[in-house]
């Protein structure tokens, strides 16, 4: 690590249980870090995009992007016949893809989700220390005792989650498939251990009603959201809708005039009939937001103040940490390579699995309810 990476360092705070056997599921403050890459200028930002575009050919590589990176990372991807999209559509379309390198633009989750769907290929990050709250909070041997607490219960886990809380579940879900899958267990008579969003849990809970217990984790940028501000920024925009990621708290989400994934978020803005929005979830989005819909207007929802201005949390810090000189870095000299214990991949593939065939089967119009005993679900 050169020395402008230890001076653009970041202290970051998430959440962690204590115990986590405890029933009230406390949480201790622990501390990570994140870096903050140089901005280049704009004569740099060109050349390095031009770089970019030269080594994804000669290196027979492809980009994917999540829509929380920075706008030139989505751009670049799309131009370059790449992605943008969530974690459920980067993972279909890396596993897919023919480029035998993929560059994953996003956090380290998505990086290892790709290499275990594709362990021959080459999988690069822009910074591979690009971490998630989620996935830090939900240490795998804390969760394997937790889940030995509950042996009856089938164990479904997030996405933004490592590749060894991965191999313990019987399904891996996002955000934009979570609901279909949970309401199928459900159906089937399934009690359910989730991880680590408790807010998304809480909110598919009430969806669908399922018997579910709760690993205590929570995103640092969803969770920020507050309800007051929030019903205070309304009242300045009367007409706008409100768009809410269900990472959100829940007094966020009861506030919300169209809550999902980013996919689903990204739906809502172009299909409602609405000019302006208030969006709860990683500003990021607004990029694709804005680009997808030039003609509506779009603001940052609350996170805290007293004025509803504040939205120094509004952006996850280790997505920030995905830049064009970490792009060029990374297929320059294959440095950032993600890596996942072969003992590892097996088991993770196949909850992973799961999911892109009980999605893909709801795609071409099967029925929920018939998928669990097909896709041999636990």
């Amino acid at each position: 690590m050169n020395a402008t990476a230890v001076l653009n360092r970041i202290g970051v705070a998430y959440e962690q249980p204590l115990d986590a056997h405890a029933a009230d599921g406390r949480c201790a403050t622990r501390q990570a870090w994140a870096r903050v890459p140089p901005e280049p200028a704009q004569a740099e930002r060109g050349a390095l995009k031009d770089r970019i575009r030269r080594l994804l050919k000669e290196r027979n590589a492809s980009m994917v992007s999540h829509y929380y990176v920075h706008p030139d990372l989505q751009d670049l991807a799309e131009e370059t016949g790449g992605l943008v999209g969530d974690s459920l559509e980067m993972a279909r379309f890396g596993r897919d893809h023919a480029a035998q390198t993929l560059v994953v633009s996003g956090v380290r989750f998505m990086g290892e989700t790709a290499k275990i769907l594709s362990p021959e290929k080459t999988i690069l990050m822009p910074d591979l220390d690009a971490s998630c709250s989620l996935d830090l909070g939900c240490p795998a041997d804390a969760f394997g005792a937790f889940c030995a607490e509950h042996p009856e219960r089938s164990v479904v886990v997030y996405a933004n989650t490592s590749a060894a809380v991965k191999a313990r579940a019987d399904w891996v879900v996002t955000s934009s498939c979570a609901l279909e899958i949970v309401r199928a267990l459900r159906a089937a008579g399934r009690k359910i251990l989730w991880a680590p969003d408790r807010h998304l849990g809480a909110y598919i809970q009430r969806e669908t009603g399922a018997d579910m217990v709760f690993w205590s984790g929570a995103c640092i940028v969803h969770d920020e959201f507050k309800a007051f501000e929030l019903e205070a920024l309304k009242q300045e925009h009367p007409r706008a809708k409100v768009l809410v990621h269900p990472e959100s708290p829940a007094e966020v989400v009861a506030l919300a005039d169209a809550v999902g994934s980013t996919s689903a978020i990204l739906k809502a803005a172009r299909e409602m009939d609405a000019q302006e929005f208030i969006v709860a979830t990683d500003n990021g989005m607004l990029h694709r937001l804005r680009t997808q819909n030039p003609d509506k207007v779009f603001h940052e929802a609350p996170t805290s103040g007293h004025g509803a201005t504040c939205k120094s949390c509004a952006h996850c810090p280790w997505m920030a940490m995905n830049g064009l000189a970490g792009v060029v870095h990374a297929l320059e000299t294959g440095a950032n390579a993600v890596l996942v214990d072969p003992a590892l991949i097996a088991r993770a593939r196949q909850p992973i699995d799961r999911m892109l065939a009980f999605t893909a089967a709801l795609r071409s119009g099967q029925p929920a309810a018939g998928l669990l005993p097909h896709l041999g679900a636990v």
